[in-house]
This record gives C-alpha cells, structure tokens and sequence, in this order.
C-alpha cells in the first residue's frame, strides 16, 4: 500500500513535489517531501473524470441537436467523445463570451451517427477549476494546490514549487497543464517564484508506473509483502510484515 501521489512522483524520478491528480473518480492534490507524505499538505477534490462525463452529457441535451442519439450513448462512447474533443481553456470567460467562433469538434457514435460540439468542448473540464459549476462549494484544484503549498514549511517550499506533477486519466486534457501553470503563478503572485508545472505524456497512468518503479528497487524490498509470502501466509500476513 502506497499514496498515489508519492508514487506520481516517483514516476516522474522524484521524492519532494507536489503532485496533482485527477482521476476519474477523485481528484486530490499530495505534498511530498523526502518520500514522506504531509498530512497537512493533503487536498480532496470529490470531483473527477465519471462527474466531467456526466455534465458533457447534460451540457449536449441542454443544445438543440437530436436528443435521442445523446441519450443513447452509452458511458464508454461518452467518455471518448469527452477524450477526443474536450479541451480546458486559458479564458474561460472570454472563450464564452465569443459565443459562436470557437472551433467545433465532430464526433461519431458507435452506431454511425455524428454529434458536433461547439463550446461544450471547453465547458465539460471547467468544473475542476470552477466547482460551483456542479454545484460543489469546495475550492477548485488549483486553489487546493495554493492551500497546500501554504502548508510546506518554508525551506521545502521553493524546492516543491519547481516539482509540481500532474498525473491521473482527467489531468491529459488539453490545455490542463497550461491552464494549472497560470492559476497557480496568478495565485503565488509577489512570491518572487515562477512556478512550472511537470506533465508527463504518460502521466495518465502514472501512479501505476511510479509504483512499478519503487517496487523494483533494492532499497525498497523490505516494503513489500512477496507472492511467496502472501501464498504461504495469507493475506492476513500484511498485519505481521508491517
């Protein structure tokens, strides 16, 4: 058992940072130093990719296209169509504010139909940066990032600062990265730091890399409970070993 944001980071070939993870179910922000996870610097955010697929979908029955084939797409067909054409904006606002311009995206169901979508594209990530748009009353994942990086204490902070990585499947948006690196350098604005945001192509799958990575490592092997072990002992074996 391992915290998914210390093995985010050893993906990335770090053991101090601050990771953030978007997932499909939770999103939550993890602050690391020295391989030890600080409690104090922990952030949930009850907000991820299944509640972005599930507001795409009402966003597209809210416009005038065929209800029918929107309502028949199933959740595996809706969170491609929300991979393939969604993107997250570096103005929201003014990106709503310019109504019909912006680019739209085509898309075809499984059973041959096209839907199109126009700002809807944008508007489905908005909500982990905006909750209030789901009617969530809890600070945005940039803020929750802010929050976090207050509680680093001081001679740790310009180091993590330089080590912000993003992992899980709803961090691959694009325009995530660049948008997470303008929120947080407008919020740590007057720090005197310029704050870079690490985003790993692979970083969708990143916890599960960084564990593979900690696993095979020698220093690490007194960590684990073998398949050896396990098979001899049981899983009850894991209240012996640690």
């Amino acid at each position: 058992v391992a915290d998914t944001g210390f093995l985010s980071l050893c993906a990335h070939g770090r053991v101090t940072g601050l990771a953030v993870q978007a997932g499909a179910a939770l999103s939550h922000v993890t602050a690391v130093c020295g391989g030890r996870t600080l409690r104090k610097g922990s952030r949930c955010l009850g907000l991820a990719g299944e509640q972005l697929s599930r507001y795409l979908q009402r966003l597209l029955l809210d416009s005038p296209r065929e209800p029918s084939v929107l309502q028949a797409l199933t959740k595996t067909a809706l969170t491609r169509l929300k991979e393939q054409c969604c993107y997250v904006s570096l103005d929201y606002e003014g990106d709503l504010r310019e109504g019909a311009s912006h680019r739209p995206a085509r898309f075809q169901t499984p059973d041959g139909h096209w839907i199109t979508l126009g700002k809807e594209r944008f508007c489905c990530p908005e909500p982990l940066f905006q909750p209030e748009l789901l009617h969530h009353s809890c600070p945005g994942l940039h803020q929750l990032a802010g929050q976090s990086l207050r509680t680093v204490p001081d001679h740790a902070r310009r180091h993590m600062l330089g080590n912000i990585v993003l992992s899980g499947g709803s961090s691959l948006f694009p325009g995530f990265p660049e948008r997470m690196c303008l929120e947080l350098n407008f919020l740590l604005r007057g720090a005197g730091v310029h704050v870079e945001v690490l985003a790993n192509p692979g970083r969708g799958t990143a916890a599960w890399a960084g564990g593979s990575m900690a696993a095979s490592l020698t220093s690490f092997q007194h960590a684990w409970m073998s398949k050896g072990e396990y098979q001899e002992h049981g899983a009850e074996y894991v209240h012996t070993k640690f």
